[in-house]
């Protein structure tokens, strides 16, 4: 215990404050007393029970107290939430499933069923691979909730990183800034890649010195200028000094080069590139997750093959925002231009004719992507005639168009009934893939995979019963109960979801059949 003659030595309340060491010995009195006070209070609570008085009488030790009170601490450990935040509605989806022969199988890569759908996307995923597909579209056509979105985008997943693929809604063509027919040819353009190959002269290797060199400023004043920058490289057969211009240590600065990265300078442009971590600081402990890269062998002056991949839609915007002047009216005039500036057909021909003598020398390869149009049927006629012309121009992509539409109205007319809300010409040119609604066991199935990529445990009772609700109202009201009747099962203790929970949350909730129901049965109570 604190003696009241170690006192002496402060001479004041603030020095008393600031001592560590009378903070720890209050810290522990109070503790003391808090466990003898939740050992008085589970006295008397208990004080029927002569065994309890016993133990009390025994004089326990503050050792035992304090695992006695942590005995009955609930510890609960905080979860990160990240991984929950970033599932989507198709975050299970990882491919189409097909075996090598291409047959599907029956539960794969997140898809149920569907079989003869799923094998269908597997030849026009070969078609796009071997690019004989171009200029062509596909079409989605089935129910609500029967797949057309989750096997486009497993479409995407089997051809990879390297194809570009753009979705869209048919909804998004009716902006107030430009046309709708911008919008469209926008986005077939963001589905054409273009993968340009150069070999350059470059400087490449591990960065091993970065130092800017500063020199008093030549306009007067109290700054100073960076007149250059040493930078050392490294590789595994040497090493280089270079002295660099100071608009390149701007372009480093961007890249946020440190040492450590390997990156590469264009000796004609000056462009560097961080290419990522040097593997030998794998070892280290940072927060961040870092790419790490081999040593770069060879010299560090060396020719290189450099690929890169663009977009088509990339180059018209690069082209299509002219570089302003330092000057006060080249700047006022890009602050007061419009958002979004529609790009000229004549630019685009330009573009065009570039793109094809890159292609002609070798030094470009074109690769169409996918173009998919979810929602179709909310195009009018006018969208649908530039889309004819779209699909017959020599640089086009694949187009899968999807509706859950049958017979109705095409928009933009008043009297032209059409299949799938889509001209007849049109539907001419596209190869229609149906999907079918889903089995009670296949819904089953879905809900199952849902819950396991949510981290949800549920019984196979309550999978039946959701199966069972899913066949009476739909499949997506069915999977969005999952996590409702989880947070349910939590508060009552349960770790897995029971029929109990499902119902309860059932009745909390109505799906869309019980509510057109219930509206027609009140039709008169509500406002028309």
């Amino acid at each position: 215990m604190l003696d009241h003659r170690s006192l002496d030595k402060w001479e004041s309340l603030d020095s008393i404050a600031a001592d560590p060491v009378i903070w720890d010995i209050i810290a522990y009195t109070i503790n003391n007393i808090l466990i003898r006070c939740h050992v008085v209070a589970w006295t008397r609570m208990r004080s029927d029970k002569p065994e309890t008085m016993e133990w009390l009488h025994s004089s326990p030790t503050d050792s035992q107290l304090r695992t006695s009170v942590l005995a009955k601490m609930k510890i609960e450990e905080v979860k990160s939430t990240t991984k929950t935040q970033r599932i989507a509605t198709h975050s299970h989806v990882k491919g189409l499933g097909l075996d090598d022969n291409g047959f599907a199988h029956q539960s794969s890569a997140g898809l149920v069923g569907q079989e003869h759908a799923r094998e269908a996307a597997g030849i026009i995923v070969e078609m796009i691979r071997c690019k004989k597909m171009a200029g062509r579209a596909v079409l989605l056509a089935g129910p609500p909730g029967t797949g057309k979105t989750a096997i486009a985008l497993a479409i995407a997943q089997e051809l990879g990183n390297k194809v570009p693929f753009c979705p869209m809604v048919g909804s998004e063509v009716y902006s107030t800034e430009i046309k709708k027919t911008e919008v469209l040819m926008e986005n077939f353009r963001r589905a054409i890649g273009l993968r340009i190959k150069e070999t350059k002269e470059v400087y490449e290797g591990e960065v091993t010195e970065l130092t800017p060199v500063e020199t008093e400023n030549p306009m007067g004043g109290y700054g100073k200028t960076v007149s250059h920058v040493i930078i050392g490289l490294k590789t595994a057969k040497g090493t280089k000094q270079l002295k660099l211009d100071p608009s390149i240590y701007e372009s480093i600065q961007k890249e946020k080069v440190e040492v450590g990265d390997v990156i590469y300078v264009e000796a004609n442009t000056g462009a560097v590139k961080r290419q990522g971590r040097s593997d030998t600081f794998a070892t280290e402990f940072d927060l961040e997750a870092e790419e790490y890269v081999p040593l770069p062998k060879g010299d560090v002056h060396k020719k290189k093959e450099v690929i890169q991949d663009v977009t088509l839609h990339d180059l018209d915007v690069a082209n299509a925002r002219p570089q302003g002047g330092q000057d006060i009216i080249s700047m006022m005039g890009q602050l007061m231009k419009p958002k979004k500036t529609e790009i000229t057909d004549k630019l685009r021909k330009e573009i065009n004719k570039v793109v094809n003598k890159y292609i002609d020398q070798g030094i470009a390869e074109l690769v169409p992507g996918v173009l998919f149009i979810d929602e179709v049927h909310m195009l009018d006629i006018e969208c649908f005639t530039y889309l004819h012309r779209a699909l017959e121009s020599t640089i086009a992509p694949i187009v899968i168009f999807a509706t859950n539409r049958g017979k109705c109205t095409i928009k933009g007319t008043e009297d032209i009934v059409s299949p799938h809300g889509m001209p007849l010409d049109l539907l001419d040119r596209v190869m229609i893939i149906r999907t079918l609604p889903y089995s009670q066991e296949e819904m089953q199935q879905i809900i199952k995979i849902r819950a396991t990529t949510e981290s949800i445990q549920v019984s196979d009772d309550s999978l039946q019963m959701l199966g069972e609700i899913g066949v009476k109202s739909t499949l997506r009201y069915a999977v969005q109960l999952l996590t409702p009747s989880s947070l349910l099962a939590k508060i009552n203790g349960v770790d897995s979801i029971g029929r109990a929970e499902i119902e309860e949350i059932n009745e909390l909730f109505f799906d869309a059949k019980s509510s057109a129901k219930i509206l027609a049965e009140q039709e008169d109570k509500y406002m028309k």
